[in-house]
């Protein structure tokens, strides 16, 4: 089975970038999300039919140092590793791309564009990347690249095609050798070369009125059906979660209470939608952490909390913040949006003021450990500085794995929930 290479990039696109592409664009996330999801086939189609171009492969051996993939909403305009990518893979059709997929999505061509350019870097941080992680060369990248043939044509969404994009003539012909997807959101690629082709007809292989002519009309319904379902497992109610919430340490031996002083933890629903915050609207994930705050601070519970011993216990954990592996300077792309959030939040209440907290999971060296989640914590402070509200961070303390639950030898995904940054009031 060959490595889809979407599979390595759909991680970057989620829906906070999306959100926030939406928001700076001042397009609607549906046409943002439809938009992309016509570009990330046609680029990986366009790199995999060229990946013998020695340009190609040294903008993906480049990508991996150049930092795209930490800059993807502000960095690909005039990024030269992007352009001259686009450049070998489209040449003079680009232009064509861009307006097909404006009328596609309902975006406008400038947005299509600045789409294009998001994709196309996220697609060489990615591959980029992966090369670098598993010590793949120049060779390796344009076999990974040749794997993906073939691929594209099945991966667009319904209304679009390689003839509709006006680049059908670049593609060099290939088709499907027996190909099997199931959606964008989960692409499973199946590809047999052992010379027998099963590949679904298509009206134009049947013009007999047997039992072939049911796909005249059957295929279309199921390529709708597919993409329906793709747009609203993807963009709609489910979403991504960049980081689990659960209970977060206090500043004693003790365990905190969530923000509604329950005994569970807050675990919100993954559902990015617009907060009131004092008539400006901010974007976060409703009943998260932004909308706990805005809460707490609009029902006087910070004015009326007497001391600092009344806010200890009540952690609100950032849902949307994920550092790089091992990395106190470094985030995920899409993190920055709520930090940004956060400052909003206290420029909006000037008297309430904060504590960042950081903590790992059981793995690794204790004090090691330590240090890394209380850089982090001091990186956030940072970043608060500089967005203006430094003055209301009273603190920032890394825990380390003094407070994990899950067990070091749990799976990776398990102990997730110990691997967090947090914010709490106090006075």
């Amino acid at each position: 089975m060959a490595l889809n290479i979407i599979d390595l990039i759909k991680g970057q696109l989620g829906p906070a970038l999306i959100s926030q592409a939406a928001s700076q664009l001042g397009e609607s996330e549906s046409g943002v999300s439809k938009a992309i999801s016509g570009l990330l086939p046609a680029v990986v189609g366009g790199m995999a039919n060229n990946a013998d171009k020695p340009g190609v492969i040294n903008a993906i051996t480049g990508a991996a140092s150049s930092g795209v993939l930490g800059n993807l909403l502000g960095g690909t305009s005039n990024n030269s590793l992007i352009t001259t990518v686009l450049t070998a893979i489209f040449g003079d059709k680009i232009g064509s791309i861009v307006n097909s997929i404006s009328t596609y999505s309902g975006v406008s061509n400038e947005s299509s564009s600045s789409l294009l350019n998001m994709v196309t870097g996220a697609t060489l941080g990615s591959v980029g990347k992966y090369a670098a992680d598993n010590n793949i060369g120049a060779s390796g990248i344009t076999s990974l690249l040749n794997d993906q043939k073939g691929i594209v044509s099945s991966l667009l969404p319904a209304g679009l095609s390689l003839a509709s994009l006006g680049v059908g003539n670049l593609f060099g012909g290939h088709q499907a050798e027996n190909v099997k997807v199931t959606s964008y959101d989960q692409p499973k690629v199946e590809v047999n070369r052992g010379g027998n082709t099963n590949s679904h007809p298509s009206p134009s292989d049947n013009n007999n009125d047997g039992g072939g002519s049911i796909w005249k009309w059957l295929l279309p319904l199921i390529l709708v059906a597919l993409a329906a379902w793709f747009l609203w497992t993807q963009y709609g109610k489910k979403t991504a979660p960049v980081t689990e919430t659960t209970e977060v340490a206090a500043d004693s031996t003790t365990m905190n209470t969530t923000a509604n002083d329950s005994a569970t933890a807050i675990m919100p629903t993954k559902e990015v939608t617009d907060i009131d915050l004092n008539g400006k609207m901010i974007k976060g994930y409703a009943n998260g952490m932004e909308a706990s705050m805005i809460n707490f601070l609009k029902s006087d519970g910070y004015k009326n909390a007497k001391d600092d011993a009344a806010l200890k216990d009540t952690w609100y954990d950032f849902d949307n913040v994920n550092f790089k592996m091992g990395s106190a300077t470094e985030l995920e792309p899409g993190s920055e949006g709520q930090i940004q959030n956060l400052a909003a939040i206290m420029k909006a209440y000037p008297d309430a003021k904060i504590k960042i907290g950081g903590y790992t999971d059981m793995t690794g060296d204790a004090a090691q450990n330590k240090e890394l989640s209380q850089k982090r914590a001091d990186f956030i402070k940072a970043e608060l500085g500089k967005l203006g509200v430094g003055a209301q961070v009273a603190g920032a303390e890394g825990y380390g794995s003094e407070f994990a639950k899950v067990p070091a030898t749990a799976s990776n995904d398990e102990r997730a929930v110990d691997r967090k940054m947090a914010v709490r009031f106090t006075k």
